[in-house]
């Protein structure tokens, strides 16, 4: 079985069905998107990379989104929803323009080779490269490396505590909220779940606000 075939029977709602609240936790990743490193204006252009039915999309209406799935069940379910996809895998696929930003989430791990992807990525973004990262699964500063060597030499990075799985009450929800940027309590917490936001740029782009 592909990387990919496993989400097949799924795609038709795999938004609805993939997140415990997928509104609030897309509109957290959305949000990350657009303020974490050089900010996004109205109208550039996100690429997402393993987009499984766009759903992001919903979230970043100022944006203009694309996506970019290798799952054909998943491309069609992304085109049934009104998104601009289609069906390439993420390791070759090059944008036939420079797009100002790239997002990978919950699939670094398909690369097969993580540097020659990011230099892929590199060569067609211009402002910045969003992706999330589970600091258990692979070491940060191997990361900086391999974004270093492709281009990138500024990394901002936060923690994201907002579960796919599970959907706390509200109280809960703003605690972690704020539990993200605590400092050295966020990164004990790293050390057992959650993930980190990172955002890759060039210092010479847009500062963030």
């Amino acid at each position: 079985m592909s990387s990919w075939e496993k989400y097949a029977s799924g795609a038709d709602r795999w938004t609805e069905e993939a997140y415990a609240d997928a509104g609030a936790y897309l509109a957290a990743r959305a949000a990350v998107v657009v303020s974490l490193g050089p900010r996004l204006e109205p109208g550039d252009v996100v690429l997402d990379l393993a987009c499984g039915d766009g759903g992001l999309g919903d979230f970043l209406q100022a944006q203009r989104y694309r996506g970019v799935d290798a799952s054909p069940e998943m491309v069609e379910a992304a085109r049934r929803r009104g998104r601009d996809v289609v069906e390439a895998d993420l390791n070759d696929y090059e944008p036939a323009a420079p797009v100002q930003v790239t997002t990978i989430f919950r699939a670094i791990y398909y690369a097969r080779d993580r540097r020659t992807l990011l230099e892929r990525i590199a060569g067609y973004t211009q402002k910045k490269l969003v992706f999330d990262l589970n600091p258990r699964q692979y070491r940060l500063e191997d990361v900086r490396a391999d974004l270093l060597a492709a281009g990138f030499d500024r990394l901002d990075v936060r923690p994201f505590f907002v579960s796919q799985t599970r959907a706390p009450a509200a109280p809960v929800a703003r605690a972690l909220r704020l539990l993200e940027r605590s400092g050295p309590l966020a990164r004990l917490v790293l050390r057992r779940r959650f993930t980190y936001m990172c955002s890759a740029s060039r210092s010479e782009a847009a500062p963030s606000s």
